[in-house]
């Protein structure tokens, strides 16, 4: 027992053995997550525990997926329309779910899989496909619609009793029956939000008091869908281009600089990305594979970059 100690030591001492806290530790975790057959996922989300959260496009169920072990349990049955964007509300233990076709948006206890509250948004020509979670508000946006869904927030979290809709003007031309704005993030000095436009591949900053859209001056992103921000660091998932792209912001937002891109063999046109310890997990959508019953679906991790 003394010479193992003592060798233990020796490997501390040359940085040749390093030890750290489990969470991390990615190795120690499933580099794959599985899903129901059939579930169509589209959204991941990761709070401040080590539990991924998916939803369906098919009928709205979220499936809770525990990142330490692959196991992975039914949170919240579907309303039968789908669950895209979905986000975790750490601090009061609750999810928010964007609603795609349904116009609409869920909010659910992340403990018990209870809906705590819905809004309508929209009852036509619609797709609230993602969302952002702010200090005072919940903004969604709408792939099919010039606008934006705010949920204000009270001073300790309380959910309010409508919506509100913030109309967007500017630069931003939204394209009939496209995929339009998608994800969206805050900028790294919190004053304002970018959204990406997947049909055209350009990234907007919006001003969340007046609705006014500025395009981003940076390449165009084809086929954006989820976006990540850390810090000054923005992550733009490329659904069907297989590709995870890195991006270095200003502080405003109003321009950034692309500074890699990266893919996977393990890719199937992956639509969002979250993150936990030292990977991203990004849930493979496979938009371009013909969905059954049996269809297969996952998420994997890769590491941070």
């Amino acid at each position: 027992m003394r010479r193992v100690c003592t060798l233990v030591l020796s490997l501390l001492a040359i940085g040749a053995l390093s030890v750290a806290p489990a969470t991390a530790r990615p190795g120690a975790f499933p580099a794959e997550l599985a899903l129901p057959a059939g579930f169509q996922p589209e959204g991941i989300a990761i709070g401040a525990w080590p539990t991924a959260y998916f939803g369906s496009r098919v009928d709205g169920r979220i499936q809770q997926v525990d990142l330490r072990t692959g196991r992975g349990s039914l949170l919240s049955p579907g309303p039968g329309t789908p669950s895209l964007g979905i986000k975790v509300d750490s601090r009061h233990g609750r999810l928010f779910v964007a609603g795609g076709t349904g116009g609409d948006a869920r909010v659910i206890d992340a403990r018990t899989g209870a809906v705590l509250a819905s809004y309508r948004f929209q009852t036509t020509d619609t797709f609230v496909n993602d969302l952002v979670i702010t200090k005072d508000a919940v903004w969604f946006t709408d792939s099919r619609r010039a606008v934006l869904y705010k949920l204000p927030l009270g001073r300790n979290g309380e959910l309010p009793a409508e919506a509100v809709h913030v109309p967007l003007t500017g630069d931003l031309a939204v394209v009939a029956g496209e995929t339009n704005l998608n994800g969206i993030v805050t900028t790294p000095d919190r004053k304002a939000l970018i959204a990406g436009q997947s049909n055209t591949g350009l990234l907007f900053r919006i001003d969340p008091a007046t609705g006014v859209t500025t395009q981003v001056d940076v390449a165009a992103l084809p086929n954006n869908d989820g976006l990540l921000r850390e810090g000054r660091t923005l992550y733009a998932v490329q659904n069907r281009l297989n590709l995870l792209a890195k991006l270095e912001l200003s502080a405003d937002g109003t321009s950034a600089r692309l500074v890699e891109q990266r893919s996977d063999p393990r890719f199937d046109v992956p639509a969002t990305v979250a993150e936990w310890g030292k990977r991203f997990y990004l849930v493979n959508a496979r938009f371009t594979t013909p969905p059954t019953p049996e269809t297969t679906y996952n998420a994997v991790a890769v590491e941070k970059f």
